[in-house]
């Protein structure tokens, strides 16, 4: 297979590969879904990691039926990255798809969830260890030295068993031993401080090599201190020379040369002698110690390839868990022919948030929801969170699908081999029709089971042929044995809907004592919800600060109801007076 065979491998991205990695290199980087290898070879890793999704899960992506849905998965995953320990194991989250098999996503529901409680179990020092470990390890580009060294660091927090076991049975002296000799083991040879006598004989070779090269300095520094015939000047020498090297007399004497011709000649080759046979003895030296320490790492060898092997898994695996305990994410339940969740919250949102009880199709989660309706259309009020439950149900989905837990205090998902979510579109045109159209109607009439979340269709044609085609594709999912929760404020001028739909709403309650909306967020089931325009009208009146202005939102207030209007006002002043 060729480079260029890969999805998103233009020519341009190929040529950077060739000469970067070359041909086989790239493309076992490829299909080891390895960002880091593609990143380093020159490619951006927005495209690295679109790249890796595709190869070697376009199965499972081919479950985001629509741009809306696609985005939802992004944005999880860059959540689910920014608790990674490593950044390589923070690619290889953003590399995550979801997973056709409903086995392989309990077995990884069953790691990270493990993986989960013993980072839950763990106590912010130890924590901060595991941390601090994994910083080391991905500073140090992930070498076995310091897989070693975090592998230890994880055996000192106590991690064991499950997600760990690959470090329970290693013998963790080898391993210490090891990793002081792969500390000290360079591709040159051995550094410094792993041997002290290699380290002094290190030293008094570059000394005696430094005099070597500035002999007729040494010269003129003995003739300074007063040796006048050749013989005070040979002894001066050795004297000199030996202080500056830390030798014994013996030793320096013993590179002096017989015959010299003159005083230079005489320092310059006892100089060259000594610094070439301290240099050998080094390199002899060096020679030992390295066996020495090639047999503490092979000693330690099948635990180090082990722990080495193992400490990228365990990265993954733990960035997942922190996602998982940041979010209280539990295990859904990866049965039914639904969805339901109970409590769910939406990540992409902060603060306090009202979490929701929903379910659709068939599912045996204990919640209110009823268990078999196909289609729900959830109506009620403006900004009342309609949109926002579709993204939460569609994030439960999506997680539940890679085998990562969720949101909520219980989930139970079917499976879907396509999610359409679409959220409403401002645009008022018929090519925003056209292009809605073809984005939501081929998955449902396509082959495998498909969830429907869409968001007011009003919003990009008129109204009553909006309720038309809603009505429509609620027929539409139900004939097709599909499950759908449609977003709608025409719930009044659909069509009796099939017996396998039912309507929801969700209903704002009043204003707060900030004139804030206050909304119940929490849909009721099989009753339709109310806009309650009034409330919105309630507040533009009593914020309107011209008077022109608030004459005219009054005029709206006739419009609406002024008598509910009114009640509205005067129900939040009561709540101000009341310090509510």
């Amino acid at each position: 297979m060729r480079l260029e065979q890969y999805w998103g491998v233009g020519p341009k991205t190929a040529d950077t590969l060739r000469e970067s990695l070359g041909e086989e290199a790239a493309i076992a980087a490829i299909e080891s879904a390895d960002v880091r290898a593609l990143v380093d070879a020159g490619v951006s890793r927005g495209r690295a990691t679109r790249v890796l999704r595709r190869a070697n899960g376009k199965a499972g992506m081919d479950l985001f039926g629509t741009r809306d849905a696609r985005e939802v998965y992004d944005d999880l995953l860059d959540i689910a990255a920014g608790y990674a320990v490593t950044d390589h194991a923070a690619d290889r989250v953003r590399v995550l798809t979801p997973l056709t098999s409903a086995e392989r996503r309990r077995e990884r529901l069953d790691d990270v969830l493990e993986a989960r409680d013993a980072w839950a179990a763990l106590d912010d020092d130890e924590r901060e260890a595991v941390l601090a470990a994994f910083a080391e390890y991905d500073e140090a580009g992930g070498t076995d030295r310091a897989a070693v060294e975090c592998a230890l660091a994880l055996r000192e927090a106590g991690l064991r068993g499950g997600t760990f076991a690959a470090l329970d049975d290693v013998d963790e002296t080898a391993l210490r031993e090891a990793a002081a000799a792969l500390a000290v083991l360079t591709d040159d040879g051995v550094a410094a401080g792993a041997d002290d006598r290699l380290d002094a004989l290190r030293e008094r070779a570059d000394r005696a090599r430094d005099l070597a090269d500035s002999a007729f300095d040494v010269v003129e520094t003995v003739r300074e201190r007063g040796a006048r015939d050749a013989d005070a000047f040979q002894s001066a020498v050795v004297e000199y020379v030996a202080g500056e090297t830390g030798l014994d007399r013996g030793r320096v004497r013993s590179a002096a040369p017989d015959g010299a011709v003159d005083s230079a000649d005489f320092v310059g080759s006892m100089l060259r002698t000594l610094a070439d046979e301290l240099e050998t003895e080094a390199a002899e030296r060096a020679e030992t110690v390295r066996k020495e320490l090639e047999a503490d790492v092979a000693a330690g060898g099948a635990d180090v390839d082990a722990v080495a092997s193992a400490v990228g898994d365990i990265a993954f695996l733990l960035s997942l868990a922190r996602f998982a305990v940041a979010h209280d994410l539990v295990r859904p339940t990866l049965d039914g022919d639904g969805v339901a969740v109970a409590n769910a919250r939406n990540l992409f949102l902060s603060g306090d948030v009202q979490p929701v009880t929903y379910g659709v199709g068939d599912h045996a989660l204990d919640i209110p929801a009823p268990a078999d309706d196909r289609v729900a259309v959830l109506t009620g009020a403006n900004s009342g969170g309609k949109t926002t439950l579709l993204e939460t149900v569609c994030q439960v989905v999506t997680l539940a699908s890679m085998g990562l837990p969720v949101p909520a205090d219980a989930a139970e998902v079917g499976r879907f081999d396509t999610v359409v979510f679409h959220r409403r579109h401002a645009s008022f045109n018929a090519g925003v029709l056209e292009s809605t159209l073809k984005s939501v109607v081929p998955p449902l009439v396509g082959e495998g089971r498909t969830l429907m979340l869409v968001d007011e269709f009003e919003a990009i044609t008129e109204p009553g042929r909006a309720a038309d085609l809603l009505n429509g594709l609620v027929e539409l999912t139900v004939d097709r044995g599909a499950v759908g929760v449609y977003v709608t404020h025409l719930a009044e001028d659909l069509s009796p809907l099939p017996d396998a739909a039912r309507v929801d709403g969700i209903f704002a309650e009043g204003l707060t004592a900030d004139l804030d909306l206050l909304v119940d967020y929490q849909p009721r089931f099989g009753v339709v919800g109310k806009s309650t325009p009034e409330f919105i009208v309630s507040r533009l009146v009593a914020n309107a600060s011209d008077r022109a202005v608030r004459q005219g939102f009054e005029e709206l207030a006739a419009a609406v109801g002024e008598e509910a209007v009114q009640r509205t006002l005067s129900d939040a002043e009561w709540t101000t007076a009341d310090g509510g």
